[in-house]
């Protein structure tokens, strides 16, 4: 065990291991992060508690949780950004990485998941039109590059035509940001390219099963907002994370052993239950977000938490289809299992 890895595998390690649910269902894992942070000083990298997860320990993660996890696409976290050259390209390098891992995975030595066969990393969309090159870069850098993954920020010209730019590539758009209320100016964004896939992270933003109604009614306001934009589609997950100074009530600084994935189903169910309602099963994927979301839930019983959402809310075969595995594959053009 890597040393500093040592606080979050001690908590999850008192956790009772439950029974896999479904064993046998097809899972793409959307949304997941690779790094070694043992050296960040700056937020939100130097907050999280899995200072390493690299190939090994993600391999690791996935056998021990025991589902069929046979896919995985990495999400955008600045790693291992090159320390020279054009600073606008230095983002490339953490393609260049994670095509090492897809090729680490594809060897079989790490198990029989495909890691990393979609990958979507970071470029400044201020650039505008000039963006143009950094995305041929990262397309260079791997087969697997589909998209890059954008943060709240001011609207403007630049922004709007290297979204365009997007659309030239074949490459689709992530976004998350906390204020549920971005999601206004995004579908915006949406609006103006129809043809680019826009993929929203995180359930939308901040998800507290402790909020006020009226802040459950903005969330739910806002993703009925951008639902009507037949592009865009939504990560259900995220709702485990920490944000900024907030923790959820079952956080591993908050309690002393980890929840079951019965006990976030009944505190988290009105969320993911309703963003589903509002997108469609078939615009829904679910998301790991680990190693962030392991500092509340180990990946056996959030991949458990999904199976028994779906359950509760009377999925077909259909819908847990694309719940676990189409809606990824599709929005990531990625082979479907």
């Amino acid at each position: 065990m890597i040393t500093a890895n040592t606080p979050i595998e001690e908590w999850l390690a008192q956790e009772q291991p439950e029974a896999v649910l479904e064993p046998e269902l097809p899972i793409i894992d959307p949304h997941h992060h690779l790094w070694d942070i043992r050296t960040a000083t700056t937020e939100p990298l130097s907050q999280f508690e899995q200072k390493v997860y690299l190939c090994q320990e993600f391999a690791d993660e996935i056998e021990a949780a025991g589902h069929n996890v046979v896919q995985t696409v990495f999400a955008e976290c600045s790693a291992f950004y090159r320390a020279d050259g054009p600073k606008e390209l230095r983002c490339v390098g953490e393609t260049e990485f994670v095509q090492g891992i897809a090729a680490m995975s594809r060897s079989g030595v790490y198990g029989t998941t495909r890691m990393c066969t979609g990958i979507f990393g970071g470029a400044d969309m201020r650039l505008g039109t000039h963006i143009a090159p950094v995305l041929a870069a990262h397309q260079a850098a791997s087969p697997n590059f589909r998209g890059i993954r954008g943060y709240r920020q001011k609207l403007s010209d630049e922004v709007f035509a290297a979204f365009a730019e997007l659309g030239k590539h074949n490459l689709s758009y992530d976004s998350y940001w906390p204020d549920v209320t971005w999601l206004r100016d995004l579908s915006k964004l949406a609006a103006s390219q129809p043809d680019v896939t826009v993929v929203v992270n995180h359930l939308g933003g901040r998800c507290d099963a402790n909020g006020s109604t009226e802040q459950f009614n903005t969330w739910r306001e806002c993703l009925q907002h951008i639902a009507q934009y037949p592009n865009v589609v939504i990560k259900l997950g995220g709702a485990q994370q920490r944000s900024g100074d907030w923790e959820p009530a079952f956080h591993m600084h908050q309690r002393p052993t980890p929840p079951n994935s019965e006990e976030l189903c009944e505190l988290l169910y009105p969320f993911y239950a309703t963003a589903m309602d509002i997108f469609g099963p078939d615009r829904c994927m679910f998301e790991s977000n680990f190693p962030v979301d392991k500092e509340s839930v180990s990946y056996r019983s959030l991949w458990n938490l999904f199976k028994r959402i779906a359950a509760k809310a009377g999925c077909s075969d259909a819908d847990k289809e694309h719940l676990f595995a189409r809606t990824a594959a599709r929005a990531y053009q990625l082979e479907y299992p």
